[in-house]
């Protein structure tokens, strides 16, 4: 994956490339992570835009490169990667726009929902595939996003949700044309980056407290159940489905 960032008028856009899909390899999980750090410390910064180029804003995680390494250090290592990326975008000291251009599965939803505002093309959809790949993960953040039996029902069917579905219950903050995603976006960051410095900075830290959804702690709870599939055989002979393009019905 190519994490490209630009900083124009204090405001900071981290674009993500991994063609075909915008799968996210393990050490790229590790690598935002620490882009996120760094923008977190630097000086004058007022605002932060992650997306991607191409096709989806983020596939999960790369299956196809867990299951090519022998073990389950890799495994492991997927999971303390997405919890510390989780951890530096909520935690991040300036605010974080989200522009979702297409599909957002998985790992994905962990991102979005880890930022503060969604903003999301008209074509862009969210998901978790979890269940399907004999795993859990990115419930605990979904739950930001959907009402509480909606996020049974996806959860459970692996069937993703609309950006209209998701501005309708309200975590989408805007829907544009895809043509018009940045632009947007660029708009909004803009208007948070005139307000002054402290105030917002100390605005998203109260906001962060007042949050209902523990995610540091909910998300370690779903690891912990995906790890005991992997003792029981499941989640490996899911994975290996996947990578050879085939669907587990019933075991």
């Amino acid at each position: 994956m190519t994490i490209s960032v630009s900083i124009n008028d204090n405001i900071a856009e981290v674009v993500m490339s991994h063609p075909p899909v915008n799968s996210i390899t393990v050490g790229d999980t590790w690598k935002l992570d620490e882009i996120f750090k760094e923008l977190s410390e630097k000086e004058g910064l007022r605002c932060i835009i992650l997306t991607a180029e191409g096709r989806g804003f983020n596939a999960g995680i790369d299956i196809k490169e867990m299951q090519s390494v022998e073990g389950w250090d890799h495994l492991l290592g997927s999971g303390e990667a997405c919890y510390s990326l989780f951890h530096s975008i909520y935690n991040c000291k300036v605010p974080v726009i989200a522009a979702v251009n297409d599909f957002c599965m998985g790992l994905g939803v962990g991102i979005v929902a880890s930022c503060d505002i969604i903003i999301a093309s008209k074509v862009a959809k969210f998901g978790l595939p979890e269940v399907d790949n004999g795993a859990l993960g990115c419930a605990s953040h979904l739950a930001k996003l959907v009402a509480p039996m909606k996020l049974r029902e996806m959860s459970l069917t692996c069937r993703p949700a609309t950006a209209e579905e998701l501005a309708a219950w309200g975590s989408v903050a805007y829907i544009t044309e895809p043509e018009d995603l940045m632009a947007k976006a660029r708009e909004v960051a803009g208007s948070i980056a005139k307000k002054q410095k402290d105030v917002v900075k100390f605005a998203k830290a109260a906001l962060n407290h007042l949050d209902v959804f523990e995610l540091d702690a909910n998300y370690r709870m779903e690891q912990g159940y995906t790890y005991q599939l992997n003792f029981m055989g499941d989640g490996e002979e899911a994975r290996n489905a996947f990578v050879r393009g085939e669907r587990i019905i019933t075991r």
